[in-house]
């Protein structure tokens, strides 16, 4: 069923729900379908090893785990579990940084490179269909306000900053 489909249902009510409640969900529930179509039309890996292979390439070097896992948005230990799934499956390999040998740093196989070589046109078609007819302003104001909700999000997780106050002895 679509996220319109969805809204408009009978057995569903979402009167009295507030712009940034319904906004969050919609995030939530679009990216729960976004993935399910994505992981169909991929086949030999899930959309979120996809992704983490897109993320490895926007890095300008082979990229450690935690810089990655920080470039995904996710823990250390969720970015860890996708490596090894996706170096299982001859995707990536791990290895050893030669300036800090305490490091890994990620690297993608020649067989990811022809995997992705494959499927570009393909992934090209989705991105088409799927932002048809949407205006580029659309996008760059929907850009924006998803970092900003993204900055305070990160604001409000911060530790709070030491006091300053000084108390009388």
């Amino acid at each position: 069923m679509q996220l319109n489909d969805v809204i408009q249902n009978e057995t569903v009510d979402f009167t009295g729900i507030e712009s940034p409640y319904f906004l969050l969900g919609l995030l939530s529930a679009f990216d729960n379908r976004f993935q399910a179509i994505a992981d169909r039309l991929i086949g030999e890996i899930s959309w979120k090893q996809f992704f983490t292979i897109i993320c490895i390439n926007l890095c300008r070097e082979n990229p450690t785990l935690q810089q990655l896992a920080d470039v995904m948005g996710t823990s250390h230990q969720n970015c860890k579990q996708l490596l090894l799934k996706l170096e299982k499956k001859g995707f990536v390999s791990l290895e050893t940084d030669p300036a800090d040998r305490r490091r890994q740093r990620i690297r993608l196989t020649e067989h990811c490179l022809a995997f992705c070589q494959q499927n570009d046109e393909r992934s090209q078609r989705l991105m088409q269909q799927m932002f048809a007819g949407i205006p580029e302003e659309h996008l760059r104001i929907t850009i924006q306000t998803i970092i900003q909700m993204e900055q305070q999000l990160t604001a409000l997780a911060a530790p709070p900053a030491p006091s300053t106050d000084t108390k009388p002895e």
